[in-house]
């Protein structure tokens, strides 16, 4: 049985957008694994606190994200 986990920054994605994740990862595991699993792919979507997420040390927070996805 596939589980996925999804780790994101709190508050960069609304419910919509995270159900959407979901529905699409599960159709990419569908795709790989066949239609027989679609009842057991497990998707979870974890969010991390603002700040708690770094990269090359350097902490990220939910503005730092944003401004990403406006470039």
């Amino acid at each position: 049985m596939p589980l996925v986990d999804i780790e994101l920054i709190e508050g960069v994605f609304d419910k919509a957008q995270k159900q959407e994740m979901i529905r699409k990862v599960t159709a990419a595991m569908i795709e790989v694994e066949g239609e027989a699993m679609r009842g057991v792919t497990w998707v979870r979507v974890h969010e991390v606190a603002s700040g708690e997420w770094a990269i090359g040390g350097k902490p990220l927070t939910t503005a730092d994200v944003k401004a990403l996805q406006q470039t």
